[in-house]
């Protein structure tokens, strides 16, 4: 049985089944394709731990909560290795396009602040909404086309409105980002079918963000045909964030391996699966 050090440190050897390509985001190549976060962990070693047993390349930070050193949050730019791993600032806590373009701005240079000086990357998040937690359309697509004016490379949090997600592609945005359900609720794949509609049509990265709770969730996507996921409070609130971001790890692997495999199709039947000649009869 292997240890969770052992499997973490890459000491298990699969054999290569097939060949993928890896994930490209304005240009930038990654081979991970689960982003993680940096909020809701008990402490900074959790956040430490769970991001090195996930694999991530990309790791979300919250502009505003570090500017202001909110709970949580104090000494986080200093605990994570950003020679190891690319910033994704975010805009959460943006309740306007005018507030989230200001806020992408001071993400720019907190990103040139710790070291890389060409990370033009931003999550944008506009949610006026405090109760559900639900993205402002309007106002992320307002804010979508003045960011990339601006030299921004775009990743859109929105809801999953395949109408939306043609407009931000064609706005500019390196990815969209549909929700399956709300921030944090746990609720898993809600909006499956127009997540699916999202995948079949667009052009850029489509990354699953938002309320993922289980590692078969997360499995479920991949195998959907999304390009990445971005989990963080499944592996932030669970009892064992470490393990929880390895699990999450492997689902994303294997949602991946299996949409690339291609699924058996769904019949009204049974198929039998040994063969019906040469059977023993009296």
């Amino acid at each position: 049985m292997q240890t969770l050090d052992q499997l973490t440190q890459g000491s298990v050897q699969r054999p290569l089944v097939t060949t993928d390509q890896p994930l490209v985001i304005a240009g930038r190549i990654f081979q991970s394709r689960l982003m993680t976060g940096t909020g809701k962990y008990r402490t900074l070693d959790e956040m430490g731990e769970s991001i090195t047993a996930s694999g991530s390349q990309i790791v979300t930070v919250a502009v505003r909560r570090v500017q202001t050193n909110a709970p949580g949050h104090a000494g986080l730019a200093e605990a994570i290795d950003w020679s190891r791993i690319w910033i994704l600032p975010n805009t959460a806590g943006c309740q306007t396009a005018e507030d989230a373009v200001r806020v992408a701005r001071l993400g720019r240079e907190m990103a040139k602040l710790l070291g890389q000086e060409e990370n033009n990357f931003v999550k944008l998040e506009v949610i006026p909404d405090p109760k559900y937690l639900l993205p402002d359309p309007i106002g992320t697509l307002a804010a979508a086309k003045q960011l990339v004016k601006e030299g921004f490379a775009v990743l859109p949090y929105m809801n999953a409105d395949p109408i939306l997600a043609r407009h931000l592609e064609d706005a500019g945005c390196v990815t969209v980002m549909p929700l399956a359900s709300p921030i944090g609720s746990g609720q898993g794949l809600k909006t499956a079918a127009n997540i699916q509609i999202i995948i079949e049509n667009a052009q850029v990265p489509v990354v699953v963000d938002a309320g993922i709770g289980t590692p078969s969730e997360a499995a479920q996507a991949m195998e959907m045909g999304a390009d990445a996921l971005l989990i963080n409070t499944a592996i932030a609130q669970a009892r064992n964030p470490a393990a929880m971001a390895l699990a999450m790890s492997l689902a994303t692997e294997a949602g991946r391996l299996a949409y690339l495999a291609g699924r058996i199709p769904y019949r009204a039947y049974g198929s039998a699966s040994s063969p019906l000649t040469g059977t023993i009869t009296s």
